[in-house]
């Protein structure tokens, strides 16, 4: 395919697009704030992403009225956050791409409006693939953060190339304006799904990075399919298995526990192994999406079991998600665009055979 755009360089934003550290820090803030008597307010918290740090800890402190001065606010709350760092794990793509782009001698950055000494703490859960970053920034290390151009202008001087001929992946809305400031090319990977609708300045809006395509970049294409299935890192879920909508597809009643480990970024088509009491182990196709229709934006999931036709008990049932078919094809109405079709079914299943999949169907991985 004719390229819509030749980019030579590659920056990513880190919280949010790297690593899914707005999902291990969530509930930091609730606690903090609880000892003063205080609730988060959704609205405000939800404005406060991407922000510099200094911007956003002076925020929290005037909003809540707290009575705290930068410095002792940051001194409590560092230790909470450090601890919480240590269990983000990289967002569904991210590793896959940066390696992909790494082999093809393409030079990548990471520009953050994180402090460098936060980036510092955060880095090393990229294990060996970290290293194929040549720069890193953050946001106390330019003039003006994000949704100022300084970082990425940096970050392209430094990785000797045309701030236009860059191609910049965030999650926040500040990022991209940011980006697109800078005359990069800007792409969206929206952390909050609620916010969606705020990213269209970006040239284009993607739920995961399992859906980036190289070759609209100019870029080497990705050829690490398996007969029609992108493996990824195991997902798993436990689930309630609720009324039958059609055949074998059930609709998922999720609890508090349901998603504790499917980042919001995860929208499409899947498969993977259920494994329950009554019925042992048995392949799935997994859809999942969000639900805008109403003024709640909402997740919702539906599994189909390919091995069993009978009544699927009440009890509840654990999935493990291991591989990426393809993307919706709509979200007008939710329940439509997750529906299975039958080369969804017919690729899970034999998929699934495989070695790469089917090994996954073992207590070992439930765990």
């Amino acid at each position: 395919m004719a390229a819509a755009h030749q980019v030579s360089a590659v920056i990513f934003d880190l919280d949010g697009t790297i690593l899914d550290t707005e999902r291990a820090t969530r509930d930091v803030l609730n606690e903090f704030l609880a000892a003063y008597g205080k609730v988060p307010d959704p609205e405000k918290e939800e404005k406060r992403l991407g922000q510099m740090y200094l911007e956003s800890t002076t925020g929290i402190i005037r909003d809540y009225g707290l009575p705290l001065t930068v410095e002792e606010y940051s001194k409590a709350m560092h230790p909470l956050y450090l601890k919480r760092w240590q269990k983000a794990n990289p967002l569904p793509g991210v590793k896959r791409l940066v390696k992909h782009l790494y082999k093809n001698r393409v030079p990548l950055a990471i520009a953050s409006n994180s402090i460098r000494r936060n980036i510092d703490h955060k880095v090393p859960k990229l294990e060996d693939w970290g290293e194929c970053f040549s720069v890193i920034l953050g946001g106390d290390q330019v003039p003006n953060g994000k949704p100022s151009p300084d970082i990425f202008l940096e970050s392209a001087k430094r990785l000797g190339v045309n701030p236009s001929s860059c191609l910049v992946i965030e999650d926040s809305v500040v990022g991209v304006k940011g980006a697109k400031a800078s005359g990069a090319k800007a792409v969206a990977v929206p952390s909050l799904q609620s916010q969606r609708k705020h990213y269209n300045i970006a040239d284009i809006i993607l739920y995961s990075l399992l859906d980036f395509d190289p070759e609209l970049w100019g870029l080497p294409p990705f050829e690490d399919r398996i007969q029609g299935v992108l493996p990824i890192d195991p997902l798993i879920s436990t689930a309630q298995i609720g009324d039958r909508i059609l055949n074998n597809l059930h609709r998922v009643v999720s609890d508090e526990r349901t998603y504790d480990c499917i980042p919001d970024q995860i929208s499409g088509i899947y498969l993977g192994w259920a494994k329950s009491k009554v019925h042992g182990f048995s392949k799935v196709v997994i859809g999942t999406g969000w639900d805008f229709s109403q003024q709640t934006v909402e997740r919702v999931m539906v599994v189909e079991f390919l091995d069993y036709s009978g009544k699927i008990e009440t009890e509840p049932v654990k999935l493990l998600v291991i591989g990426y078919i393809r993307k919706l094809q709509s979200t007008d109405d939710i329940l439509q665009a997750l529906s299975i079709t039958d080369e969804d079914r017919s690729i899970a299943r034999d998929a699934l055979d495989l070695p790469t999949f089917s090994e996954y169907a073992h207590d070992l991985h439930f765990s």
